[in-house]
């Protein structure tokens, strides 16, 4: 079982805020996971690269800044920090 914390700043504040939790972790599925949290934030999904990845794996979290998203974001990052 694996849960990420999913949270929506904006001037430093979480102003939104979601736990997504799944049977088995994997990779492959990310993009999937996180355009779950988006729709469950009422949020459009970001553009998801390796870099991306790389630091979720490496650090168990990731920022997203509103450069990482298509449309234009009212917030200065969503976060995603892996919950052991």
């Amino acid at each position: 079982m694996f849960r990420i914390w999913a949270k929506v700043f904006s001037d430093e504040h979480i102003v939104k805020q979601t736990t997504y939790e799944g049977e088995t972790f994997s990779y492959d599925l990310f993009f999937t996971y996180l355009a779950e949290i988006c729709d469950r934030l009422d949020i459009p999904t970001p553009v998801l690269l390796k870099p991306h990845l790389f630091q979720y794996a490496k650090f168990r979290h990731v920022v997203f800044r509103p450069r990482d998203f298509l449309e234009e974001v009212p917030f200065q990052k969503l976060v995603l920090e892996n919950i052991l």
